[in-house]
Order: structure tokens, then C-alpha cells, then sequence
């Protein structure tokens, strides 16, 4: 297993491109179950959640070429419905493949998911949605055996909250269902658009990208498509603040800083500079940090996902933060191994007060989910001495070359076997 050790202190200058967007690639990387022609799509990061993927799709013969970032998928031999707990205990995405396998083949078992410990997340909206399609399940032994009775029938699904995977999931179900389906309260999220974009190219008819209703004309069939991935908004929003964490004047390039409407708000008031252009950001500190309070929600809401890096840079203000988490209520673990840096943090409920002291130091800290871990480093990477962050395979879902990146910008950051 392997560490990151990073000795602080070392601001951050030059240019990081973006990877493509995980949170995007593993929904279209689903998707290709829906239909029998290959479906192409660029930008694909390198990472452990898209080589689990792979791994999944290949289970139920998919068969997929790989080139730089580009990724052809092949669904027009599948033979078989089942994900297996092995290849899915460490993915909630996983679910995701319960809707194309049902809209293809009318049946599929897959194993409840994994992922990180930052609360319950329960599948009963994906079930719940699925179940206003047609479809039967029971829940026995760890997974969820699912059938329908020839095609899915389009319906009107309402979300008590608006929930990025369901909401997914149901799109691609309803895409070949018969007649119409309207989901209501769905999430808005930009990676939902840019599966709504793939469908469409595959022939689906879906209205309303980008709204809280979408409407799904199902269709007999669909073809295949390629469709690029779009850049990762949290892996963007991290970088931008670590900046603010120790400083310097960074480029972030192959970016959409319209996919992170409250972060920019929040971090031009925690007095950072930035300057956005259509696909890049520059992004400075030269001042000290002003404390801030944000809440977390739905998009286009502060995200949950970088939650826990903006607590990283809240230890080291001029004040008090509070922080207040309502997507997830499990999402303050990274909070003791902040206080083993010198943060000062108190937890009340659903909310982080934050003191800040302005400084943090060294320390031996273990990464407990995957933004945990990019807190950690951005705590790192401010603090005075040398950090060793183990448990770093959390990093390795959702950061491509995350050490390269911050190593060609000025950072003394490396990985090493524990």
C-alpha cells in the first residue's frame, strides 16, 4: 500500500490541465449497455473508479480498446446480467448498470454497492423509480434481483430529493422505454447534461438538460455515438484551492468555471483572484485568508464533494467558519485528522465550527474516503514540516496523477510504499 509524503510550505506556479470528469465517465461508460453498436467516448481519466468499471462492464462481455484518453466500449455481445459483490465493493457507480441492463435485457442482478464511508446513500430512489417502470426486485443475500415483463413502461417519477445516481439511472431506463417519462425534482448536476448529451446522440429523446423536470421519450432502439467527457469541476475546484491554501498563481486549463457557479463566489470571498475565461482559470492569493460559512446542497448549490477540501483551507483564516453539511450525514471524517495538524474544529450536528489559526503543522494522518483525501493533501501542502498520508488508494479513484500535477507546479509532494 502506498503514502504520499509532502513537505509544506511551497506555493504553487504554472499551468494544470484538468482531467475529464469522473463522476461524468462512469454513467456514459454505463450507458453503453443500452445498445448492440460500439460507443466512443474522449477524455476518459486514468483512474481506479474507471478501471473498476471496466473491469465490471467486461464481466458482462463487454469489449472495450483504449487509447490515451479515448475509450471505444462494445455491448453487442453480452452474456451475462449479474455484477458481482468482488467487482463492485468498492464502487457506488456500480448501481448505475441496473437500469440499462434491465432496458436491454430485462433483467439483472447486481450486488448493493460500496464506496466511501460518508453515510448511508441508499439505492431505494433508483428502486423506487425503476418500480414505476415496470420493474420487480427483492433484496436477498447482498444483491438486488430485478426482471421486467417485456418492455419498460414510461411513467412519472418524483424524487423526495433530487439524487444525481437515480436520476441517471432512470434516464437511461426510460430511454428505451415505451412512451413517455417525466422526472420530477431530478438533479441538475453538469454530469447529468453531458449524459443526456451521449443519449441524445445515441438516439434517445430527452428534453430539459439542465432543468428539475426531463422528459424521456422512450425509443425502440438505440445506435451508437461518441461524446466527450466533460472536465472534472471537483478536481478543478480542489486545485483552486489549494492555492488559496499556500499561495502562488496557477492556470487551470480544459476547465468550465460555469460548472462551479458557488465555489467561485465562495473563494473570491475568502479573498482569492480569479480570472475566468471559457475554458480556463487563473486563479492567486497573495493576501491572507477571510473566514467564510457555506452550506452545502444540490446542485447548482455548494458541492458536497468539496466540502472537505474548503474545511482545509477554512483552518487557516482569519476567524470563525461554519460549515454545515446536508447532502451527507456522515462527511466529517476528516475532521480528527485535521486536528492532528493543530486545526481547531468543533462538530455540532450537521455543522463544522471552524477557528482559524492560520497555520498547521506535520503530521502522520490517514485518508478515510476520497475528498477526505484531497483535504488532507491541501492541509499538507500548507503546513510547516512533513505529512505522510496514508490509505492514498482513496486518492487514486477520483484524482488523475494527482502527485505529477502538483509536483510540475512546484509542490514537494511524492509517493512511496508504506
Amino acid at each position: 500500500m502506498d503514502k504520499i509524503v509532502i513537505n509544506g510550505g511551497n506555493p504553487l506556479h504554472g499551468t494544470i490541465a484538468i482531467s475529464g470528469a469522473k463522476n461524468a465517465a462512469l454513467p456514459l461508460m454505463a450507458a453503453c449497455l443500452l445498445s448492440s453498436e460500439p460507443i466512443t467516448l474522449t477524455n476518459v481519466p486514468d483512474l481506479r473508479d474507471t478501471r473498476t468499471t471496466l473491469a465490471l462492464l467486461e464481466s458482462f462481455g463487454v469489449k472495450w480498446q483504449k487509447e490515451g484518453t479515448t475509450l471505444t466500449l462494445d455491448a453487442s455481445q453480452l452474456d451475462n446480467v449479474e455484477a458481482s459483490y468482488d467487482l463492485v465493493k468498492t464502487m457506488r457507480a456500480s448501481v448505475l448498470v441496473l437500469g440499462p441492463l434491465l432496458a436491454r435485457l430485462g433483467k439483472a442482478r447486481v450486488s448493493l454497492p460500496g464506496g466511501c464511508a460518508i453515510g448511508a446513500r441508499p439505492i431505494n430512489f433508483h428502486l423506487q423509480g425503476l418500480a414505476r417502470l415496470g420493474v420487480d426486485h427483492e433484496l436477498a443475500q447482498g444483491y438486488v434481483d430485478a426482471s421486467v415483463n417485456g418492455r419498460l413502461k414510461g411513467n412519472t417519477i418524483y424524487f423526495d430529493i433530487p439524487s444525481v445516481g437515480a436520476t441517471e439511472n432512470i434516464l437511461m431506463a426510460a430511454s428505451l422505454a415505451q412512451g413517455t417519462t417525466i422526472i420530477k425534482n431530478a438533479a441538475r448536476e453538469p454530469e447529468i447534461g453531458n449524459l443526456i448529451d451521449l443519449l441524445n446522440g445515441m438516439g434517445a429523446q430527452i428534453k430539459g438538460k439542465g432543468a428539475d423536470t426531463l422528459y424521456v421519450e422512450g425509443v425502440e432502439r438505440l445506435h451508437g455515438a461518441e461524446c466527450a467527457i466533460i472536465p472534472d469541476r471537483i478536481e478543478t475546484g480542489t486545485y483552486m484551492i489549494a492555492v488559496g491554501a499556500v499561495g502562488g498563481d496557477l492556470t487551470l486549463t480544459n476547465c468550465n468555471p460555469q460548472h462551479l457557479p458557488s465555489l467561485l463566489e465562495k473563494l473570491k470571498l475568502a479573498g482569492l483572484e480569479i480570472e475566468e475565461g471559457r475554458d480556463t482559470i487563473r486563479v492567486t492569493r497573495t493576501g491572507p485568508i477571510r473566514s467564510i460559512d457555506f452550506k452545502t446542497m444540490p446542485y447548482p448549490g455548494f458541492p458536497t464533494d468539496l466540502q472537505a477540501q474548503i474545511m482545509a483551507l477554512m483552518t487557516l483564516g482569519d476567524g470563525l467558519s461554519v460549515i454545515t453539511e446536508n447532502i451527507f450525514e456522515n462527511r466529517f471524517m476528516h475532521v480528527a485528522e485535521l486536528h492532528r495538524m493543530g486545526a481547531q474544529i468543533k462538530i455540532d450536528g450537521h455543522s463544522a465550527i471552524v477557528t482559524g489559526t492560520g497555520k498547521l503543522t506535520g503530521a502522520q494522518v490517514m485518508a478515510t474516503d476520497l475528498r477526505a483525501s484531497a483535504s488532507l493533501v491541501i492541509a499538507a501542502l500548507a503546513a510547516t514540516g512533513e505529512t505522510h498520508v496514508s490509505r492514498v488508494y482513496h486518492l487514486d479513484r477520483g484524482y488523475d496523477d494527482l502527485v505529477g500535477k502538483l509536483t510540475r507546479v512546484g509542490a514537494d509532494i511524492r509517493r512511496e510504499k508504506e
